[in-house]
């Protein structure tokens, strides 16, 4: 078995990077989390041999896979310490993105809070068969199942999935529309209008991390207590900079203050696209490090 050179293993990985980030980052939920799954698997990779191996790119992917699910355990005892409610890590999408890997397939922020009700190897097969098209017998292999197997977890998770969050998918330019008609409402103290704007059973989803003061201990429920928790909330920010930007894939808002990102903010509308039915704010800084990054 002879060893693959530095450059030759660079560039076949630098190949599919791309690829490897959006999956596992769709399975983990988080940039850092990602990272060090890549790098695992750039280790895995730089000191195999070629000989034995027939298609590069499945063999990346599978130990990508399965290092993302060995890293499930850690991540899982992090979120249960997190201090409030634990959202998953925005990412930039579209022509904003600096990174190529960051303008990769991702499912939007709506989606992975729906995912992270799932478990590790369900979500795994969800995202490798639903996001990425993979069939179940080429996932059967990734994680040493049997097809038979994979078929009832994808039966499960999609089932679970589409009872928590239906198909439908705002077009982008409503999507954008209603986010720029709820940010003037809330940032310009117009209770009214906002209230027009929330579904009667939205809810206000605030991660700070306890790094924040924007974030909240518990999600807000009832069009009245989000409108007025907005309000109150965005009147008290003073001297920030509204951006808009794609995040994860849908039109969403990154607040700056002294040219740093203080929070980012995305909707989920209802089935119709005239209603927001979920807010989504992450304000903890330790989740904006690669908006940061993109900043400069």
């Amino acid at each position: 078995m002879r060893e693959i050179p530095v450059a030759e293993a660079s560039e076949v990985f630098a190949d599919h990077r791309e690829l490897l980030f959006s999956i596992v980052y769709n399975m983990l939920g988080t940039v850092a989390d990602t990272e060090d799954v890549l790098q695992e698997t750039w280790l895995a990779w730089s000191a195999r041999g070629l000989d034995g191996i027939g298609n590069h790119r499945a063999y990346l992917v599978r130990v990508a896979v399965n290092q993302a699910l060995a890293h499930q355990s850690a991540l899982r005892r992090r979120k249960e310490s997190y201090l409030g409610p634990w959202l998953p890590e925005p990412l930039i999408t579209g022509p904003d993105a600096g990174d190529p890997a960051v303008r990769a397939e991702t499912v939007s922020i709506a989606m992975l809070v729906v995912l992270e009700t799932l478990s590790p190897l369900e979500r795994a097969v969800f995202v490798l068969n639903e996001v990425f098209a993979y069939q179940h017998t080429e996932i059967a292999t990734m994680l040493g199942r049997s097809p038979a197997a994979v078929r009832q977890l994808a039966h499960r998770a999609r089932e679970h999935v589409r009872a928590r969050r239906p198909r439908a998918r705002t077009d982008r330019r409503t999507h954008r529309e209603v986010t720029e008609r709820f940010i003037e409402a809330a940032f310009g103290g117009d209770l009214g209008a906002l209230m027009e704007l929330l579904a009667p059973e939205v809810t206000l989803w605030s991660d700070g991390g306890g790094k924040s003061v924007a974030g909240g201990p518990r999600p807000i429920r009832g069009r009245d207590k989000v409108a007025r928790t907005l309000v109150a909330s965005t009147g008290r920010v003073g001297g920030v900079d509204v951006r808009y930007h794609q995040v994860n894939g849908d039109p969403a808002v990154v607040i700056f203050a002294q040219d740093a990102p203080y929070a980012v903010m995305v909707l989920d509308l209802d089935a119709a696209g005239e209603r927001v039915q979920d807010v989504y704010v992450v304000s903890n800084p330790d989740k904006l490090a690669s908006i940061s990054e993109i900043n400069r």
